[in-house]
């Protein structure tokens, strides 16, 4: 009896621990409503040493993100489109779980997890990108993945402001041809849209920042598949080299495709086969 007690007690515990967990074993059994039919990304684009992140703020999950540790970039982020008006957020958050998991499963400010986690600069560094990696830095800034302005509420944009779904990006690229891409071809594009998933990507380059501690992505990557209706799905892609103000629209099929060939861990899939490739 006393065995079968403690059986229930650990089946229980481990409940509780997946369904509070951020730092995840899966997208698909953790959140898995940020893709489309449910179906994240294939492995081909899994870096070796991967965190798989549900993006938890003040409680809630608003996108997921694959963390490459040993880059300290995201390989990618995934969201459902939301457009609003809103402010743009001036704080900058931080991954506590992805020093260990006794740590708070939500984002945190730095000076939070420093200062009543108890948690040093350093150990924190050793984690994942913090605040000092980018400063100074000489035509690159802070480009997100998932970006705040495709959110309608000002939780949501918070969560985007976590260093997990940053990387360093050209600042022509950011403020010019990304920006308008963002800003003006999502809005075209998704016309007639019920729900549009999308999934943004940073391709690891050659280069890095902050001493060799964050890495420059050599391409940014972003791909939408929108549901119009029962019968009607559509999708496109761009992609843009991170040293040049220039955006390639593509489609699906031709995406994945050239990311196979950057990436080169095999055939890239990054949305379930309903989603058309042409």
């Amino acid at each position: 009896m006393l065995g079968l007690l403690l059986l229930l007690l650990q089946v229980l515990a481990s409940c509780l621990w997946l369904g509070h967990s951020e730092v995840v074993k899966s997208f698909e059994t953790s959140c898995p409503q940020f893709f489309f039919r449910e179906i994240p990304p294939n492995d081909a684009l899994e870096p070796q040493k991967p965190a798989w992140i549900c993006q938890r703020y003040k409680n809630q999950y608003y996108f997921a993100t694959l963390y490459d540790r040993k880059m300290r970039i995201p390989v990618y982020s995934a969201y459902i489109y939301q457009p609003g008006p809103g402010k743009r957020p001036k704080i900058w958050l931080v991954e506590p779980q992805l020093i260990g998991p006794a740590y708070p499963k939500t984002m945190e400010k730095e000076w939070t997890v420093l200062n009543q986690y108890n948690v040093t600069l350093e150990k924190l560094s050793q984690s994942q990108a913090i605040l000092h990696d980018y400063k100074n830095l000489t035509g690159l800034n802070r480009g997100h993945l998932n970006p705040n302005g495709h959110h309608d509420d000002y939780s949501s944009r918070v969560a985007t402001f976590t260093l997990t779904n940053i990387v360093p990006q050209d600042e022509k690229l950011n403020g010019g041809a990304w920006n308008n891409y963002e800003q003006q071809t999502m809005i075209r594009r998704t016309q007639g849209c019920k729900t549009t998933y999308v999934i943004v990507g940073a391709v690891p380059g050659n280069n890095y920042i902050a001493k060799g501690r964050v890495n420059k992505p050599s391409h940014l990557w972003s791909a939408a598949c929108c549901v119009v209706d029962n019968n009607y799905i559509k999708a496109w892609a761009v992609i843009a080299e991170n040293d040049r103000n220039q955006v390639e629209l593509l489609t699906l099929g031709e995406l994945e495709d050239t990311l196979t060939e950057l990436y080169g861990r095999g055939q890239v899939s990054l949305f379930d086969s309903d989603c058309p490739r042409e």
